[in-house]
């Protein structure tokens, strides 16, 4: 293999958690599903805001109009910009890892510097981070998975991704790329490991004290 992708939220920064918790506040003050409706937006997590918006809105017969997504993108970001934390772990990973790095998010890119900058993780990257915003559609699009093994000059089956959320495994799956699915965020609910393997990761892990190990034992195939 010759370069190891990995998501953002979620995987290098443990914030999605702290995005549930302010989605579900947003969207419980609209629709009247109590818990139901954190369930639906745990389960959309990875998808730009505006595509779950749009989903919650079909499911629950509500429209969340352009105002309002501007509106909780912000208040989600004021919110990780004084909580974004590491995944525990991370940092020690990467540090083991000798295959060039980079980051795709579906995620604001100046988001994703950000977030790397405050977490002390940008020095693992250098400007190899690319974002939804640079390519026509986000994940599960296949579309900036593509784009960055093609700036990077790589050939997508060559590659290894590491995502949690559907939408990031899809993406990465799609773009051909190998797929190690991660667990370990404060969001992940009971059995995800199945879900990202039943898409296509070839395997999952709960801790990045794993991820060393198994990449190795991938890289050797």
């Amino acid at each position: 293999m010759d370069c190891i992708i990995f998501d953002c939220d979620g995987v290098l920064i443990d914030s999605e958690a702290v995005v549930l918790d302010v989605l579900a506040d947003r969207f419980a003050a609209r629709v009247s599903a109590g818990e139901a409706v954190r369930t639906d937006i745990a389960g959309l997590l990875g998808l730009p805001l505006e595509a779950i918006a749009r989903e919650i809105g079909q499911r629950h017969g509500v429209t969340f109009d352009d105002e309002w997504v501007h509106s909780a993108n912000r208040e989600v970001e004021l919110a990780l910009h004084e909580l974004d934390r590491a995944i525990p772990d991370v940092a020690w990973a990467l540090g083991r890892i000798e295959l060039p790095k980079a980051v795709v998010s579906n995620s604001r890119l100046d988001r994703v510097h950000g977030a790397l900058q405050r977490t002390g993780l940008a020095r693992y990257f250098g400007e190899a981070v690319f974002a939804a915003e640079l390519v026509a559609a986000p994940k599960p699009a296949p579309d900036v998975y593509r784009h960055a093994a093609a700036r990077l000059g790589y050939d997508p089956a060559r590659c290894i991704a590491v995502e949690d959320s559907r939408a990031g495994v899809t993406a990465a799956v799609a773009a051909g790329l190998t797929v190690i699915g991660f667990t370990g965020g404060g969001h992940i609910p009971a059995g995800h490991a199945d879900t990202q393997q039943r898409i296509g990761a070839v395997t999952s892990i709960a801790s990045m004290r794993e991820l060393p190990e198994t990449l190795a034992r991938l890289t050797e195939n």
